[in-house]
């Protein structure tokens, strides 16, 4: 992997490393005052409940700052109605750091039908109700007016995805960045601990916050563009097809802009440097997006503007045309700075941050964490962490792409991978500390169960690529696809004395195992208890493509392989897989295909998956705008249809549940609309009776007779994207979350 020129530990200690380790982050200042404490350095305020675990976002960052030498407090779900609950542990001496916690704080309360959720995996005995909707806007304000002077540094996934203008599900509008509703200071994205060491220790030796202004992986507000700068206009998506030279409104005499490469524009250049004694004087260099490749800029100094927020909150096609600039600035080894204007503001983005290498992210994971709730909550059952206590994360990231997921977008597309050591000796941990253990690891995995040390084969190609994905539509030819060292950490956590059994619960990527037989025949052998989870999400050709999703062909051959070696092992398994209904691109026949896909393979899911625009995912970009960000955008470029309505919604939700007797209603209804009554009937080719028949239980995973006296297979395990794989994908952003 490309290495970072600091590394992540190289930080002199601050001085408060004299006090030593936490048995747990304090939360009261009787807690400080046990550890010897006057003040705290740091205070990270979440929405989660504090969870010592390196699944849990304050727990990393907040071990990780400690390891600095940093005093770190926590504030869990404060009352953000009572100013007294931001107060209880002092006024920090270098700044808050703030994060909705684990889930974005709108998906954590609302379905994709927008109904209230009635419980909250992340609070004690899953009540909800505990954190405010937006919840990194509340906090901050709300500190802000207690504490105001004091820096506030947002973080996490809420704060992450919504560094820029983005479209909000809820409100069904545009909203502003975050950092201009919030009023933040600084605003990490994506997995922070690089961040978070610079800023906390430029912060510690005086330098005000808004001097930060260039650290990778963060966002700031700033008033205009610094001179010396060359500005790619990427406002438009209209730009004339025999492009030239356009006036650069920055220049003394706009109408003399020339080619900075000529001979005699670099004559001039070379005058005017002559003549201006501070560099910072250089005047900003305005080029066409249609231009930039033919200019050879300077990187570093090179920022592309996004249209404003004022634009694509009326123009959703420019809307789709600023994600996909967004998308495609993403590695961040070739990732330009971006900009935006809101009003007469600008809120400048960043370049992503350089990866974890091996020892780094082994470093963060082999801190010393407790694995269990901080004390005050008692035998309180808290349900996201019941889900991941026996679990361990293998890795980081995602280069899968799918569009309607934002790992990628907030994790990043290079993969980070601890070492197996690490793993292993975070498993011995496990074992010897959490109580109730019994043997059985619970999940070894991650973003996805397979993607452990698989990374571009160049480090030279790696720099370079703006692929979207290394694996649609087909797997990059430069992509390690040996899942050796996952077949090789199976069985070395296997071997762990104390260890019954592994099982690997985080979703598999069934398109690069099929690439590694032995991978799947060890995994079928060894590591299924009877159910695999894979996501071929839909059946259809044109939706999967919406999707950046592989063809059913791989499915087929994952199928076939998986069967095998199950037999081989002697076991009878199967495969539960997931699928999504009313995703953009789409309709009712796609969906119809599905259905009689799942009838003819004798599948009755019970809990499936609606569309859930969440924000910065290149989906949700074709929801609001009805355009293909995955191609060039123009006001003529490919369209795609969405269903909004939300009784829409619910008919193709109808389809994935052709079984149950309540989905019969609409699905006569829509299979009438689409001239397809042959398909309702009691016959065995048929999709729906013509009548509501009697019905009769029958057990979850056990074979059922419908009617016709077919046998089908009724699974009802949730892919659960709000707890248990969500907690693995979501520490490790300023303030905490990794997804």
């Amino acid at each position: 992997m490309i290495k970072a020129d600091k590394h992540l530990f190289s930080y002199p200690k601050y001085w408060a490393e004299c006090y030593g380790r936490a048995k747990f982050l304090p939360m009261s200042k009787a807690e400080m005052d046990e550890l010897g404490w006057d003040s705290c350095d740091i205070i990270i305020v979440t929405g989660d409940a504090y969870v010592d675990h390196p699944s849990f976002g304050m727990a990393v960052i907040g071990r990780f700052l400690e390891s600095q030498g940093f005093r770190v407090g926590i504030i869990s779900q404060p009352d953000w109605n009572n100013p007294e609950s931001f107060k209880v542990l002092g006024e920090p001496n270098l700044f808050f750091g703030i994060t909705a916690g684990n889930m974005d704080s709108m998906i954590n309360r609302y379905t994709a039908d927008k109904k209230v959720r009635n419980d909250d995996a992340y609070t004690p005995h899953g009540e909800a109700g505990k954190r405010p909707d937006r919840s990194v806007i509340v906090y901050t304000q709300k500190i802000k007016a207690v504490y105001p002077g004091i820096p506030t540094v947002i973080g996490g996934i809420e704060a992450s995805l919504r560094r820029i203008a983005q479209y909000d599900y809820w409100s069904d509008e545009v909203r502003r960045s975050i950092l201009i509703d919030s009023a933040a200071d600084i605003l990490l994205y994506g997995n922070a601990e690089r961040a978070m060491a610079e800023i906390a220790h430029q912060i510690s030796m005086g330098r005000d916050i808004s001097e930060i202004t260039d650290v990778p992986g963060t966002a700031v507000v700033r008033d205009e563009v610094p001179q010396g700068w060359t500005v790619v206009d990427s406002t438009r998506i209209d730009w004339p097809g025999n492009l030239k030279d356009i006036p650069n409104p920055f220049e003394a005499n706009p109408y003399e802009y020339e080619d900075p490469q000529s001979a005699s524009c670099q004559s001039k250049q070379d005058q005017v440097r002559s003549e201006i004694d501070d560099p910072a004087n250089i005047p900003i260099k305005v080029v066409p997006m249609p231009l930039m490749g033919k200019k050879g800029l300077e990187r570093t100094r090179t920022v592309i503007r996004l249209p404003s927020f004022e634009k694509i909150r009326s123009d959703s096609a420019l809307y789709a045309h600023a994600s996909r600039i967004l998308h495609l600035e993403s590695n961040p080894h070739n990732a330009h700075t971006l900009v935006q204007k809101h009003g007469t503001k600008e809120v400048w983005i960043n370049t992503p941050p350089i990866p974890l290498n091996t020892d780094e992210i082994d470093g963060v994971f082999d801190l010393e964490y407790e694995r269990v709730p901080h004390p005050t909550y008692g035998d309180a059952r808290i349900p996201a962490y019941e889900m991941i206590r026996f679990s361990v994360n293998i890795m980081r990231g995602c280069f899968g792409g799918c569009t309607f997921c934002s790992i990628t977008e907030h994790e990043g597309r290079v993969i980070q991978s601890r070492s197996q050591q690490s793993v292993l000796n975070e498993i011995e941990d496990m074992r010897d500390k959490v109580p109730g253990f019994t043997g059985t690891v619970s999940d070894l995995g991650g973003p996805t169960a397979n993607m452990y040390h698989l990374n571009c084969k160049d480090d030279e190609i790696q720099r370079n690529c703006r692929k979207l994905s290394c694996v649609f539509p087909t797997i990059c030819k430069n992509l390690i696809t040996d899942h050796k060292q996952t077949t090789e950490l199976y069985r070395k956590a296997r071997a762990i004395p104390g260890v019954k059994r592994v099982a690997i619960a985080s979703g598999l990527r069934y398109d690069l195992a099929v690439e590694d037989p032995e991978y799947v025949r060890e995994l079928v052998t060894h590591h299924v208890g009877g159910y695999l989870k894979i996501a071929p999400e839909h059946s259809e050709k044109n939706t999967l493509d919406k999707m950046m999703k592989p063809e059913m062909k791989t499915y087929d051959d994952f199928k076939r392989m998986f069967d095998q070696f199950s037999k081989e092992a002697g076991k009878e398994q199967y495969l539960i897989p997931y699928f999504i209904a009313a995703h953009p691109g789409c309709d009712d026949e796609d969906m119809l295909n599905l259905a009689l896909w799942l009838k003819k393979n004798k599948f009755r899911v019970d809990q499936v998956q609606t569309f859930y625009p969440s924000p910065m995912s290149l989906a949700t970009a074709m929801y609001h705008s009805g355009k293909n960000p995955l191609k060039k955008v123009t006001y003529k470029s490919e369209s795609v249809d969405s269903i909004k309505d939300l009784e829409q919604r619910r008919v193709q939700k109808a389809f994935l549940r052709y079984h149950d007797h309540r989905s019969w209603p609409l699905l006569r209804q829509a299979l009438k609309k689409l001239n397809r009554e042959e398909l309702i009937g009691d016959g065995p080719n048929q999709l729906i009776p013509v009548n509501d028949p009697i019905i009769k239980g029958h057990h979850k995973g056990k074979p059922s007779a419908n009617k016709a006296g077919e046998k089908t297979r009724s699974f009802s395990k949730n892919r659960n994207r709000r707890t248990g794989s969500a907690s693995r994908r979501s520490a490790n952003t300023a303030g905490g979350k990794r997804r």
